[in-house]
């Protein structure tokens, strides 16, 4: 491969990752708070299990990198292809940490130094769930908190349940 095909493949994953974003943003405001409210509630009520049925949309989500990694290596070689399922993959996967481990404690990890973007995505994200209705959330994004965000003073949730 040479450098150009690298540098090429490397935008184009970074720019999918990227563009996950909105493709989550929108998902969770006008999908999960809509039409399919009766998944994602269970993300926004106090439970002690370890699975819920939001856990669906992970599966659902991973379908688009699945599809694309079989297909740029076996069907229909390409690695622009493969850069696009390789975006996708590593924006689940920062998910799963930020979300699901460092906000919502499904295993017990948080790092010790938290930036004060890492504080205030971690706030936007309790002031989501500070509503247990689909109706009057703010704050929908994963990588992206606008300042107003900004905890004054920040403190950890220590419980999973304080969490949702």
């Amino acid at each position: 491969m040479d450098w150009k095909l690298i540098v090429i493949c490397a935008l184009i994953t970074a720019g999918t990752f990227l563009f996950w974003e909105f493709v989550a943003w929108f998902s969770h405001k006008y999908i999960m708070h809509g039409v399919l409210w009766t998944w994602h509630k269970s993300h926004h009520t106090v439970h002690d299990h370890t699975v819920e049925k939001n856990d669906l949309f992970a599966v659902v989500f991973s379908i688009p990198s699945i599809a694309l990694f079989i297909i740029s290596t076996s069907v229909y070689p390409s690695p622009y292809l493969f850069s696009i399922a390789l975006g996708i993959f590593c924006y689940g996967l920062f998910y799963l940490v930020f979300h699901d481990i460092i906000v919502h404690q499904r295993i017990k990890w948080r790092p010790v130094n938290r930036s004060k973007y890492l504080q205030r995505m971690i706030h936007a994200h309790y002031i989501h769930h500070a509503k247990h209705t689909k109706e009057d959330c703010e704050a929908f994004g994963f990588l992206y908190a606008p300042k107003k965000f900004e905890p004054k003073k920040f403190t950890i949730k220590e419980k999973r349940q304080d969490t949702q």
